[in-house]
């Protein structure tokens, strides 16, 4: 397994450390209950290093990247960066990924579970394209801090100025001859920075931001927290709400998508949509306390009607929520339906995404 270059510091902190996409990770440290709470609160920075980093460089890097992307790329000012899907041509989904407009070139993170497929697919589509694919996942660590204290601890810590880097933007540079980005983003549902220096500093970096002991304001938290986070949130991950299997519209991804230009998987959605979805992402609120896991029938009136893709008791809501992928028929607000927890069906009802909204 890969290792993350702040390995150290999370065995030194006590971190449970699991297998995730090749990488030995911390799911946590003290509890996932605890530092999701702690993130929603106050502040927690996440060792995201195991995230793929890549540059798209040469005179033909916009063109792939507009042919290869759900988002329209078109008029983005260096600076900015957007979310997106790369699909294949049935319209599945190879990945959701972050695409940031460099001075010189083009920056993408994906998933760690994707790096692989995904480098090889964009080598796969250059052609005779003049353009230069580096992959820096290897070379770069990435942290991210996230909750409603983040920016102004980041502003205090990080001897760079801030002020003027709004949501979905970001600032890269040269500091004490270091190289670095820092974006206004994350997946959790609260503001902060996600910051990518070279492996080689960011365990300085680290030992500002990593807290230890109850009363610390920003404090480490792993994988499990980040995950009942994205899900109160409302936010999508590959493998569960996304994957080759559907496309871009039925994950409820229709935002990131335009239809209007052609890109590679575009014809398929069009015909997809033409035709009417078979099913759509949704929010579920289940009647007690028990656990929807991923694949659980989703029912009305008895009868399978989807499938559970994620799903947790909710630390800030105190109740069980899911998402599900379902038919379109039965996916308005208020909808009663059972979640099937093995020959017993539980009652659910379809609720607005996301559960949680942070507050501005």
């Amino acid at each position: 397994m890969k290792k993350s270059p702040l390995h150290d510091i999370h065995t030194r902190l006590g971190a449970k450390m699991v297998e995730f996409a090749g990488w030995n990770m911390p799911v946590m440290y003290r509890s996932i209950i605890e530092e999701h709470v702690h993130t929603r609160t106050k502040c927690s920075v996440f060792d995201v290093s195991h995230m793929g980093r890549l540059r798209v460089r040469g005179d033909d890097a916009f063109d792939l990247l507009q042919r290869l992307c759900t988002r329209n790329l078109d008029g983005m000012e260096p600076g900015v960066c957007r979310y997106s899907h790369m699909c294949k041509e049935d319209g599945g989904i190879l990945d959701d990924l972050i695409v940031s407009r460099y001075e010189d070139d083009w920056g993408i993170v994906c998933n760690a579970s994707n790096r692989d497929k995904i480098v090889a697919w964009i080598r796969s589509q250059i052609g005779r394209q003049r353009v230069e694919l580096v992959d820096e996942t290897l070379e770069t660590a990435m942290v991210a801090l996230q909750g409603p204290l983040a920016m102004e601890l980041a502003k205090a810590m990080i001897p760079i100025d801030l002020s003027g880097v709004k949501r979905y933007r970001f600032t890269s540079g040269v500091y004490m001859f270091t190289r670095y980005t820092i974006f206004r983003s994350g997946y959790t549902g609260e503001d902060g920075y996600e910051v990518v220096v070279p492996v080689g500093v960011v365990k300085l970096l680290a030992s500002q931001l990593f807290g230890e002991g109850p009363d610390a304001t920003i404090r480490p938290a792993g994988l499990g927290a980040r995950d009942t986070l994205r899900l109160e949130a409302g936010m999508p991950l590959y493998g569960h709400e996304l994957g080759e299997d559907i496309d871009s519209v039925s994950a409820g991804q229709a935002w990131c998508v335009d239809l209007e230009k052609d890109f590679v998987g575009a014809e398929a959605m069009r015909r997809a949509q033409s035709a009417g979805r078979a099913r759509t992402l949704v929010g579920l609120e289940l009647e007690g306390r028990r656990t929807a896991r991923q694949h659980f029938a989703v029912l009305h009136g008895g009868q399978r009607v989807g499938e559970v893709t994620s799903g947790c008791l909710s630390p800030t809501l105190g109740k069980s929520i899911a998402m599900a992928l379902i038919a379109p028929e039965h996916a308005e607000s208020g909808t009663e339906l059972g979640v099937d927890f093995g020959g017993r069906p539980n009652p659910a009802r379809v609720v607005k995404l996301p559960f949680y909204k942070r507050a501005k």
